[in-house]
């Protein structure tokens, strides 16, 4: 009689009780969650790790202080809650990214930077319709990208930076209209980079330190960072023109070359320019007196550009940091710069062109807080000046460059 009881009681609970109290966290989420920590080395989990604190006793979404880096869906009468991200801290986890990943189908974001894993992404990540954010920065990821990764409509970030992937871009990528940020730096990428300009919501494209080659491709005009530094890409930049949103561009240790127009460096919201160690042999500095320009960084270093010194770059009022060392200037230093570099500038490297005469009167009362070089010139330059530490050439090599310079 009383176990006749008992189950009745027990009938009544489960239709009285509300199904949100009973509900739990889908089967195979849990299953997917106990496989990925399998695949990773137990001794990489430390005690205040996140990992540390997944107690599969307790329900993944319904644990209280369990499952750190879990995030999940609420849910609903007559459903189970679903696993919908995954943020890992960065606890130096060792092992593998398990294939289950591909099971989490409800799956919206999934980071594990900087963290030790290796092997190639599973393909099953490409099984997650719902991803809107991969990122894997910082580990030891091996393999290629995938075409697989196309399937991914919903992606807005995608951030494979600084592991040991290879291959080439799939020039399919450009069909992932959402994407915001497209992240692929320090990596083994090689071929040349496919036309972008499909990605009409890019913001970010950083590409640098890989093996790409050739020409620039067609890029989205929505861009605001570019980096393509470390690389072996070649030819005019004339194709950034186009890029009017640009807030930074790097385009540093390539091989382009002809001229750098003064298009870039008046974009109304261009703060940053480093087109450092390329084949440039001019730069265009247009005067923009009136016009308001948000430049403060210009890197040329390491090109061939010719002639004097740009007496424009005066006339940008939040320029603060120039470098324009090893090049082939010549003739003496503008006037201006010297009110510049005493009232705004914070840092001016000129060494190693072919600068001659006195400088300007104001270089003498820099104060020493002002960063720069004017060594290996052909300037009369005080020792007392803090900027004219270092030797300068012959006056002979710097006249010779300059006939030379007149010849071409």
């Amino acid at each position: 009689m009383a176990s006749s009881s008992l189950l009745l009681m027990s009938l009544f609970l489960l239709l009285v009780v509300p199904s949100s109290v009973l509900s739990a966290t889908l089967r195979s989420d849990i299953q997917a969650l106990e496989s990925i920590i399998r695949s990773i080395d137990p001794s990489s989990i430390s005690p205040s790790s996140f990992l540390s604190t997944w107690d599969f006793s307790e329900d993944p979404c319904e644990g209280s202080g369990t499952f750190l880096g879990v995030m999940c869906s609420f849910a609903l009468e007559n459903t189970t809650s679903r696993v919908t991200e995954i943020d890992l801290d960065d606890d130096g986890y060792d092992g593998f990214l398990s294939e289950a990943i591909g099971n989490l189908t409800e799956l919206t974001a999934l980071s594990l930077n900087n963290n030790r894993f290796r092997g190639p992404i599973p393909e099953t990540v490409f099984q997650l319709r719902k991803l809107a954010k991969l990122s894997l920065s910082g580990n030891f990821f091996t393999g290629d990208i995938t075409p697989g990764i196309t399937k991914l409509k919903e992606l807005k970030t995608i951030d494979l930076s600084k592991n040991s992937i290879a291959g080439e871009i799939p020039p399919r990528i450009s069909g992932l209209r959402s994407l915001t940020h497209l992240i692929l730096s320090n990596n083994h990428i090689d071929g040349r980079i496919p036309a972008l300009n499909g990605l009409w919501k890019l913001q970010v494209l950083e590409l640098g330190n890989n093996h790409l080659f050739g020409m620039l491709p067609k890029l989205p005009p929505s861009l605001r960072t570019l980096s393509l530094c470390y690389n072996s890409l070649a030819g005019r930049i004339s194709p950034l023109h186009r890029l009017k949103h640009l807030v930074s561009l790097d385009v540093s240790q390539n091989r382009f070359s002809g001229t750098i127009g003064h298009e870039i460096l008046t974009f109304p919201e261009i703060s940053r320019i480093n087109v450092s160690f390329n084949q440039f042999i001019s730069i265009e500095v247009i005067q923009v007196i009136g016009m308001e320009t948000h430049l403060r960084v210009l890197d040329a270093e390491g090109n061939h550009l010719q002639g004097p010194l740009p007496l424009n770059l005066a006339t940008y009022g939040n320029l603060k940091d120039i470098n324009l060392r090893s090049n082939m200037f010549s003739g003496d230093i503008p006037k201006i710069y010297g009110k510049r570099l005493e009232n705004s500038w914070r840092s001016l490297y000129l060494e190693n062109n072919y600068l001659t005469g006195t400088l300007p009167e104001e270089f003498q009362r820099i104060s020493k807080q002002i960063k720069g070089s004017l060594s290996n010139n052909c300037l009369q330059c005080p020792k007392n000046v803090t900027i004219c530490q270092g030797v300068q050439k012959p006056k002979s090599q710097c006249t010779n460059a300059m006939q030379e310079e007149g010849l071409e």
